[in-house]
């Protein structure tokens, strides 16, 4: 995994891209309804908002993490839920100021935590920067509800590379989120990155093996593409099945996205 200061940056520039998605937008366009049932556009910010509030909180302020996430015991939906509602009553340049400023004060604790140091999570405690690389998807994911409803095509970006080694190191979500237990056996990943580098992950003996570009690959983990619109292949068996339960957060996996449900691909 790269360095705490790289993935720093490129949470930076991934929370400007998608700032600058919305930045324009009137008050209908952000509440327009986006891929993911339920959610408009506000609601996809609202919900960065609250996750990086989370994040700058654990980084910087242990205790009262604990206390925020102590509330939520039990029912964090319910709190993801509450967190929507309560920031989606203002204006909508009131909740991008807010975001905005989230997003800065996040990335400052998470650059001063001292070397060696874990940062507490809703499960376990985490090194900072795997807390940063889960920010970084959790705003690829929203991102990319966000274009899809507006109508941007994002090209891929070489930041996906963290998203992407997010994604193998929690290969084992899509089994907890259905109560299934992973394979013992290691997989094999071999990505192409939007400039034709091979990202590779796991042993090259592995016999589940997964391969094609690291854009569909991000898409699929983040359930914002069916594998039937991507380009990834995988060995018989174990891999084959993991392409269809893939997803690179926790909790329960959603509707996903149905095939053919966008008329262009990540391609």
């Amino acid at each position: 995994m790269s360095d705490l200061a790289n993935v720093l940056k490129d949470l930076a520039t991934a929370g400007d891209e998608t700032d600058r998605m919305v930045a324009d937008l009137d008050d209908a366009q952000w509440a327009l309804d986006t891929p993911a049932p339920g959610w408009t556009v506000t609601d996809q910010i609202a919900h960065l908002v609250f996750v990086y509030r989370l994040a700058g909180t654990a980084a910087a302020d242990p205790e009262a993490f604990r206390a925020m996430t102590e509330k939520a015991s039990g029912d964090f939906d319910g709190a993801v839920n509450a967190a929507l509602a309560a920031y989606r009553s203002g204006t909508p340049q009131a909740l991008l100021d807010r975001w905005r400023a989230e997003r800065a004060a996040t990335i400052e604790a998470l650059a001063a935590v001292p070397p060696g140091q874990t940062v507490p999570w809703l499960v376990n405690p985490l090194p900072p920067v795997v807390l940063a690389c889960a920010g970084l998807m959790e705003t690829f994911a929203h991102g990319q509800d966000i274009a899809d409803t507006i109508g941007v095509r994002r090209d891929p970006a070489p930041w996906l590379r963290h998203v992407a080694g997010f994604a193998v190191l929690t290969q084992a979500f899509g089994y907890e989120a259905r109560g299934l237990t992973p394979p013992s056996e290691p997989f094999r990943f071999e990505l192409t990155s939007p400039t034709g580098e091979l990202w590779e992950y796991g042993p090259p003996e592995a016999a589940h093996r997964i391969t094609g570009p690291a854009h569909d690959f991000c898409l699929l983990v983040t359930r914002r593409r069916h594998r039937d619109d991507l380009a990834l292949t995988a060995t018989k068996g174990a891999a084959d099945h993991w392409l269809d339960i893939a997803q690179a957060y926790r909790g329960p996996a959603g509707e996903g996205r149905r095939p053919g449900q966008f008329s262009d691909t990540s391609r």
